[in-house]
């Protein structure tokens, strides 16, 4: 998950690498494009606010560049500002859109850009809601509506140290994302000092977008059900203290339902009785950038390559089959 922190370093220090590149003349755009797309894309254009019925409508689907058809936003990340334009939290993929330092009309805002083709977009702004707090303010004319396909799944879990967590739903096939975090405790946007201080109550978890038809939820509780002893009450391993408890945070009652079946469906294959929580998912709070993709980010460091290869080779092996093709070639 992005935060203002990473906009502010995107603009300053370089955007990340698209996936692709669109470069057309001049002409080619104006013949694509109407006039006002034109304007607001290609000449940094703004429309007047309150003058596209998308501010209102968060009916699902998902959001591409009116130039080149790269995928800029999901429904589930747009929001109601009250300010004529349609926002959102959060991008598609980190890499769909670039930044840059506008000083324009005496203000200094951050714009951001369509990554593949340079199309401007709008401005983002670090007044948005939790647990990111950006604001994405996008001309709608800039943006197509695209109606998903499928529609992704949130799953939260704790199961120790987050960076063990994240790096094994990392490589499983139909997980798109996974982002390391705090949550179910009591302080707003708590550090990872504070967090480790046992004070907060929070659990570190990992918060798992997933599509539901290339890996089901009830699979995904079995994989953390069977990655992490869940028999030892706050703790893992060396790891000791609430924050390294063993959780499941559902979404909604059919997740309850569910991470109930598969503990009653694991216990007896254990020795010791299960004490995972399971308990309603209330908020959750992104950890410091550099939690994220820990593992992938710092293989050699010593937790790393003691304690995370030796668990992570041993989940790969047992579970092969639903690896993503990247990391069974690993």
């Amino acid at each position: 998950m992005l935060r203002w922190i990473d906009v502010i370093r995107f603009a300053n220090q370089g955007n990340p690498k698209p996936d692709k590149v669109v470069e057309k003349s001049e002409a080619e755009w104006k013949a694509q494009l109407t006039p006002e797309q034109f304007y607001v894309t290609r000449q940094k254009g703004t429309e007047r606010a309150f003058s596209s019925e998308m501010c209102s409508r968060f009916e699902p689907g998902q959001y591409a560049c009116v130039c080149c058809d790269t995928l800029l936003f999901d429904s589930d990340e747009k929001f109601e500002s009250g300010t004529g334009w349609p926002s959102f939290t959060q991008p598609a993929k980190e890499n769909a859109i670039a930044y840059h330092i506008d000083n324009a009309y005496g203000m200094k805002r951050v714009e951001t850009v369509c990554n593949t083709c340079g199309a401007h977009l709008g401005h983002v702004f670090p007044d948005g809601p939790a647990p990111s707090g950006l604001r994405y303010c996008m001309n709608a004319v800039a943006l197509q509506k695209v109606e998903a396909t499928t529609t992704l799944e949130k799953a939260t879990f704790g199961g120790g140290c987050f960076w063990c967590t994240e790096a094994i739903f990392q490589d499983l096939e139909g997980v798109t994302s996974v982002v390391s975090g705090y949550s179910d405790g009591q302080l707003p946007n708590p550090t990872y000092k504070e967090v480790c201080s046992g004070r907060t109550g929070h659990a570190e978890v990992v918060q798992i977008t997933f599509d539901p038809e290339k890996i089901s939820y009830a699979d995904l509780l079995r994989i953390h059900l069977t990655t992490h002893d869940p028999t030892t009450l706050n703790r893992q391993g060396a790891d000791v203290g609430t924050q390294y408890r063993s959780t499941i945070l559902t979404h909604n009652d059919m997740q309850r339902a569910e991470a109930l079946k598969i503990i009653e469906e694991i216990q007896p294959n254990l020795e010791e009785k299960i004490v995972t929580d399971v308990k309603p998912f209330e908020v959750f709070y992104p950890a410091e950038a550099y939690h994220q993709n820990y593992y992938r980010n710092n293989p050699g460091q010593g937790y790393c390559a003691a304690v995370i290869s030796p668990k992570l080779a041993k989940f790969r092996k047992l579970y092969q089959s639903r690896l993503k093709k990247a990391s069974v070639a690993e």
